[in-house]
């Protein structure tokens, strides 16, 4: 059980942001890509924050009150980012789902780099797919 890694369920192309991002231009992207929230990486593709739709909406709904661009993505950016490396537990991680609020992770190298994302879905896709096998081999491993 312990076998199922976050590099193995992990989405490789979430959706990114920048610092100097517009919050206009990050709510296009949240509509186009259907995702949730995203890494914030630098120039070099380190992770340096994350960004949540509801953090947007916020914003969003400032904008069209005001009439004006009230933000960019480093003005409302969480900065204290609980992410995931590859070789950590899938497991772990669905533990630390219930008790913590991310609904998102970003998956970093030991670097910092970032290398994608991990959500509570990819979190199920794996405990659904390995009991899913284990069933299997428990049906045909009593038929013999």
């Amino acid at each position: 059980m312990e076998s199922l890694k976050v590099e193995e369920y992990m989405n490789h192309y979430p959706v990114t942001f920048t610092a100097n991002m517009a919050v206009e231009e990050a709510s296009l992207r949240f509509l186009k890509t259907k995702q949730i929230g995203g890494p914030v990486i630098d120039g070099n593709g380190k992770l340096i924050g994350f960004l949540s739709e509801g953090d947007v909406l916020a914003k969003m709904l400032e904008t069209i009150y005001y009439n004006e661009h009230v933000a960019d993505v480093k003005d409302i950016m969480r900065k204290d980012v609980l992410s995931m490396k590859p070789y950590d537990s899938v497991l772990e991680l669905g533990q630390l789902m219930l008790k913590n609020k991310p609904k998102v992770y970003p998956v970093i190298d030991d670097d910092g780099n970032l290398l994608g994302t991990i959500c509570r879905n990819d979190v199920l896709h794996a405990i659904d797919k390995h009991l899913r096998a284990n069933l299997k081999a428990g049906k045909e491993h009593a038929a013999h």
